[in-house]
């Protein structure tokens, strides 16, 4: 009864507690310092593959092999669940190697719904080595199980603050950072009356980008009525492979349905950002938005890397005299 509860947001959010199947996913959250509240188990053999100090902070409970099959969601059950408490980001210990390569590169999540898109965009930012990942509300909860199997441990590599609302993202990001959007609407300016959807884009920048009008740093309520929406500022725009990325940079990716919200263009024009666009060919329907966040992401990582590469060479030059 407990993993069936478990598997529902109500539980998670009531009760504070996860559930996580599998070795690889269970074995990241304990070396994460995530904490196991019970791991239930078909045969010792499972857990002789986890961490022994970690283990026996949980209850252990050996269950029946056709019990798990039940209970999964995999099509191949391994054997081993655990609930655990749900990881509050800021006490984690993420891997030294995914330390080691984080770069000043945020990702903003904005009403991406489906939990494989979410689950592929996460590893996507633990990838590129994103610093952190910020959930807005209306997006779908990262520890439902379909993401978590989607995510394929990015939970536990990068920090995911979740069911932001739009007046506390910026509290979130750090100081002087540059806001971008990759939007799917490659005909209407960002300040037309329809609401940009998606997270890529079937056109082209445009040949003179108009400059992003003066905006509030204050984000816009997070409820506002999208036809509303007179006042949304215009973005520049441009291609996602020209120079974008210069630290610290968040990039804002909608979700294919509801899409971007008026608050993150806004946000986006108070910080002096851009529309990325990534051009595919005539006819073909806009990206899927976890294909564009891989796209959009791994070139804002290409440029920082390039951009830390020339000021490392600059540094090295002879001083003249």
């Amino acid at each position: 009864k407990v993993v069936t509860l478990a598997k529902s947001k109500k539980f998670r959010d009531n009760h504070g507690k996860v559930l996580l199947e599998g070795h690889r996913l269970i074995k990241d959250a304990l070396e994460a310092g995530a904490v196991p509240q019970t791991l239930f188990f078909s045969t010792v053999g499972h857990l002789k593959l986890l961490p022994e100090a970690e283990i026996k902070r949980a209850s252990l409970v050996k269950v029946k092999f056709e019990d798990i099959k039940t209970w999964s969601d995999l099509v191949t059950p391994q054997g081993l669940l655990g609930i655990f408490s749900k990881p509050d980001p800021a006490k984690m210990s993420y891997p030294a190697a995914q330390l080691a390569s984080s770069l000043p590169l945020l990702l903003i999540c904005d009403n991406i719904r489906d939990p494989g898109n979410l689950g592929t965009i996460l590893r996507s930012a633990a990838g590129a080595g994103c610093e952190k990942v910020l959930l807005t509300k209306g997006c779908v909860d990262p520890w439902e199980p379909k993401v978590l199997r989607a995510g394929m441990g990015a939970h536990f590599r990068v920090p995911i603050f979740t069911s932001l609302d739009w007046e506390s993202v910026p509290t979130n990001l750090p100081a002087g950072v540059q806001v971008c959007v990759a939007d799917n609407d490659r005909d209407a300016p960002a300040g037309a009356a329809s609401v940009p959807r998606g997270a890529g884009t079937a056109g082209s920048a445009p040949a003179s980008p108009k400059p992003p009008v003066k905006s509030s740093p204050k984000a816009a309520p997070e409820h506002e009525d999208e036809e509303g929406a007179a006042g949304i500022p215009e973005l520049a725009a441009q291609h996602y492979y020209e120079d974008w990325a210069r630290a610290p940079v968040a990039v804002v990716i909608g979700g294919e349905t509801h899409g971007l919200s008026p608050a993150a263009l806004r946000l986006a024009a108070s910080t002096g950002g851009k529309r990325l666009v990534i051009p595919v060919v005539p006819g073909v329907d806009s990206l899927n938005s976890a294909t564009a966040a891989g796209i959009v992401l791994f070139e804002g990582k290409r440029q920082l890397l390039w951009r830390h590469k020339q000021e490392d060479d600059r540094q090295k030059l002879p001083v003249p005299g």
